[in-house]
């Protein structure tokens, strides 16, 4: 065997995984326009994936106001519920486990996509960043816009968004989802709230360190109560500085929230990696650390090789290996791996974000057996 531990099962605090192959969460703009519904299609796309031992689903909003991007899927009304029925149905089918990563875009968003000013920690632009719709571009292209200003959150909008992520959470378990990843990086919602550049509040929720956590942890708590910790994760990008983010003090920030929800004993912690070539590589000793931190899962996810990825579980550095775009190209990743076979490309750029339909999206090739 070419990856053994990569093939090795895996025990996720009482989920049983086939192997260590994670399937990275990635926005594919799929659902349906009227509701932001899941839909058959994308059922078919993640059950086609279930080679991996678990899938991160695509980022998906917790609330209207929560969305900041064309056709993404959300999490908060019985429709919605419904429709994710198929998806989490086909792939437990198939002997897979899905995680549903829930989403609040915060800042990155505009009143072209949802009719609805931004909130965020401080109203504070992101600037050069932008977010997209449909509007019957060539090609089924998405148009970007750039985001509108923000305003600040009052304590009744952070109460409010606490709540919508803890009531997601327990919709996606109606809907048959495993467990939830909090999507806590990326330069949305939380991840306004741990850095400095983008919260400059003076009350609990900024100012140290230690406040700038807070929102995180409430969220954390809030949707660990409902569900259970056993069945929430947490996916953090403190290396991404993309959407105007920026933070010297970033990495202590994330090792104090890595201490309080071990407390809590939440099921993982998910670290986004960079993805692009030349992309900057997280420290071995940040790994070391977070590994002392926190006691659960620890997953990498980002521009890693098959080879990285073996060695990262060998070193016992973390416990599952995310990949994004290999999966997305080929739904049958860890095979076409074990025997050497030619790897899919990106058919078009196109389908990555638009079109809406199968091209692109369903229509990547399994190995003739």
């Amino acid at each position: 065997m070419k990856y053994p531990k990569l093939n090795t099962a895996y025990n996720m605090n009482g989920i049983k995984l086939n192997n260590r192959f994670l399937m990275a969460p990635m926005t594919r703009s799929r659902a349906d326009e009227n509701g932001e519904v899941p839909n058959a299609l994308m059922a078919k796309y993640y059950g086609q994936r279930t080679s991996a031992g678990i899938i991160i689903t695509e980022a998906t909003q917790v609330s209207k106001q929560g969305m900041g991007y064309a056709r993404t899927p959300g999490i908060f009304t019985e429709e919605q519920i419904e429709g994710w029925k198929l998806t989490t149905n086909e792939v437990h089918k198939k002997g897979s486990k899905i995680f549903l990563q829930l989403w609040h875009v915060g800042r990155v968003g505009s009143a072209k996509v949802n009719g609805m000013q931004p909130i965020a920690p401080s109203a504070k632009i992101a600037k050069d960043t932008s977010v997209y719709i449909f509007d019957g571009a060539p090609n089924g292209d998405a148009t970007f816009v750039p985001v509108d200003e923000p305003r600040a959150m009052t304590q009744e909008d952070i109460d409010q968004a606490i709540d919508e992520f803890r009531q997601g959470a327990k919709n996606a378990i109606e809907a048959g989802f495993d467990g939830v990843e909090i999507h806590g990086g990326n330069g949305y919602l939380i991840d306004e709230f741990l850095r400095s550049n983008s919260n400059v509040r003076t009350d609990k929720y900024g100012g140290s360190k230690e406040n700038r956590t807070r929102f995180l942890l409430e969220v954390t708590k809030a949707v660990a109560d409902e569900i259970g910790a056993d069945r929430t994760g947490i996916r953090i990008a403190p290396f991404i500085k993309f959407k105007d983010m920026d933070d010297p003090e970033i990495l202590d920030t994330i090792m104090i929230a890595a201490k309080e929800v071990d407390k809590m004993g939440i099921t993982y912690l998910h670290l986004s990696e960079a993805d692009w070539d030349d992309s900057p590589q997280i420290p071995a000793d940040f790994r070391v650390e977070l590994r002392k931190t926190f006691s659960n899962t620890i997953i990498a996810t980002g521009n890693k090789t098959p080879e990285e990825g073996e060695q990262l579980l060998t070193d016992n550095l973390v416990d599952l290996i995310g990949f994004g775009r290999n999966f997305l190209t080929n739904p049958d990743y860890p095979q076409r791996l074990e025997l050497g076979a030619p790897l899919n490309e990106i058919s078009d750029n196109h389908t990555l974000f638009g079109g809406g339909d199968a091209r692109g999206y369903t229509d990547y090739p399994f190995l003739e057996n």
